[in-house]
């Protein structure tokens, strides 16, 4: 075993890459909480993680007090944001005696909890278990000795700022790259990530010459989508609450768009803007020029792009890779037909489509179709014909005519929609024998398996007593399964399911939604799973 933990590993968790004035002192402040843990913690820590992942747990709570001590505005956002969003300052913990702007011994415990269960995470380790405390009491003894002395870091806290008057979408974006994956607070999430990520396209792409630019577009996409474990929070939003709800730049932090990767068709430019289609959607962009250096290599019309953008202040940018090729028909067609590709830019339409009034007629016509109930469970193999009976139940309950039918249809072909393969079946058994088939109030239908076991219905003739606690377990820690769905078992049958009713399950309540964005941080927040095909001209 390594005695000590070398500068290298501690600028890990660090926005930089050579050592500053006031790294030493943290790092042998690291070293002092390492050897208290290694003294006396060596068999629980052990069980959970090699050496290496000892040595940055010491560097990840010694990061903590410097971003105390420096004021960069990381762990108080956190404590902010969980305040607003429960009225306490941290989950789990008695926080009546709580030190603002100070550390806190509450503060250590919560880091020790979320460090175990987002490093690792094979076990989820409850909050309370006695280990937290042991540990906690060991290294509040440590802080508190050197709260008096210990030094800013001026440099580190430059990182964390920008300029009130910046309108580059890069400098913004740059930003959000250093929180996520270069702050000690998301080390264990966001950038072992991007680190698991990255290791395995490496792997598969070994030997591509176009390695770099995978990995700078896996990059790149990451910074726009992912979540945290902490509040499933993405970076324009912890960027905006970092850098201070006064800055002038906080709110353009949160209208930042989400990001479009895709096929475009090229259409012309002016002095300002390159004009580009988006194929699968047939929706138009203005790209500006200060953000692609390629303009003047687009000669033909219609020529196909693949590029990302995103909008940053009104403007849409080039973010991420980009190439181009000649007019393709076939590839055209394929794009306009697929529904993955028009779901890229589905989250435009939300703001001007009737989405919850359509999702609601499927709601209404759901419950009328499944006997009143919004949850139907059943054998695995029934789950694709329930569905195709349903959608025909739904179409008949429009009452369209059969001109109206015909022009709906019109319209999709114009746009160049044919429609999916309706008579594709998935082979669901293969998890699960059995599974339920759920109406998202906010997505429209859901499908889970493994789980029926968490509803105790009269109607579920698939609830099995001896496998309740299990199927609990999956409908909460599976991130493909919706919060909707967890809180549905929840809010209907928590006094039904033994679970809840005692124990570990039943403190697992008292910060239930923390905990769903936590197990579920990229997949918490549900959107509308519909998207919009011939569209009457404006």
């Amino acid at each position: 075993m390594k005695e000590r933990i070398y500068i290298k590993e501690w600028l890990e968790l660090k926005p930089y890459e050579t050592q500053t004035i006031t790294d030493g002192y943290y790092l042998k402040l690291s070293n002092e909480i390492r050897e208290k843990l290694i003294s006396n913690h060596y068999d629980i820590l052990s069980e959970y993680f090699d050496n290496e992942y000892i040595n940055m747990l010491s560097c990840f709570i010694a990061s903590y007090f410097e971003d105390i001590i420096t004021e960069t505005n990381i762990w108080t956002s956190f404590v902010e944001l969980h305040q607003e969003l429960y009225k306490k300052k941290l989950p789990f913990y008695d926080t009546n005696e709580y030190y603002e702007n100070e550390i806190n011994y509450q503060d250590v415990r919560f880091l020790l909890w979320y460090f175990f269960n987002t490093a690792q995470t094979d076990k989820f380790i409850n909050p309370k278990n006695y280990f937290f405390l042991e540990m906690t009491s060991d290294i509040i003894e440590i802080l508190d000795e050197a709260y008096e002395y210990a030094p800013e870091n001026k440099v580190l806290k430059k990182y964390y700022e920008i300029n009130e008057t910046e309108n580059n979408f890069y400098a913004a974006r740059n930003l959000i790259d250093t929180i996520l994956f270069k702050t000690y607070l998301f080390y264990p999430d966001t950038f072992l990530d991007l680190h698991e990520n990255e290791a395995k396209l490496i792997e598969e792409n070994k030997d591509n010459e176009n390695i770099i630019h995978y990995l700078n577009e896996n990059r790149d996409a990451e910074l726009h989508k992912s979540h945290t474990r902490l509040l499933s929070l993405t970076g324009k939003e912890w960027a905006s609450e970092i850098i201070g709800k006064e800055h002038p730049l906080s709110t353009d932090f949160l209208n930042m768009s989400k990001k479009i990767s895709g096929f475009f068709l090229y259409k012309g430019q002016d002095n300002n803007n390159i004009f580009i289609e988006h194929i699968a959607s047939s929706k138009k962009f203005n790209l500006t020029k200060k953000s692609f250096d390629y303009y003047e290599n687009l000669k033909e019309i219609d020529t196909i792009l693949f590029l990302g953008i995103a909008e940053w202040k009104g403007e849409w940018w080039f973010s991420g890779i980009y190439f181009q090729n000649d007019f393709n028909a076939d590839l055209i067609l394929d794009e306009k037909n697929s529904v993955e590709s028009r779901m890229a830019v589905s989250f435009l339409d939300y703001q001007t489509e009737k989405i919850d009034e359509t999702i609601k007629l499927q709601f209404d016509a759901f419950k009328d179709f499944n006997n009143g109930s919004q949850i139907a469970f059943m054998p695995s193999n029934k789950i694709d014909e329930f569905i195709r009976k349903y959608t025909e139940y739904f179409n008949r309950s429009l009452n369209l005519t059969k001109k109206e039918r015909e022009e709906a249809k019109k319209r999709a072909r114009k746009d160049g929609f044919f429609g999916t393969d309706d008579n594709k079946t998935k082979n669901y058994s293969k998890i699960s024998e059995t599974g339920l088939v759920f109406f998202n109030p906010k997505s429209g239908v859901e499908i889970a398996l493994a789980v029926n076991s968490a509803f105790p219905l009269s109607e579920n003739k698939y609830f099995n007593k001896k496998d309740s606690t299990e199927h609990i377990m999956r409908l909460l820690f599976a991130e493909e399964i919706s919060t909707e769905l967890a809180m549905y078992c929840i809010d209907n049958y928590k006094t039904k399911l033994p679970f809840f009713k005692i124990g570990k399950g039943k403190e697992l309540l008292n910060d239930i939604d923390f905990l769903l964005r936590f197990w579920k941080k990229n997949n918490y927040h549900t959107v509308p799973a519909i998207t919009f095909t011939g569209k009457n001209d404006e």
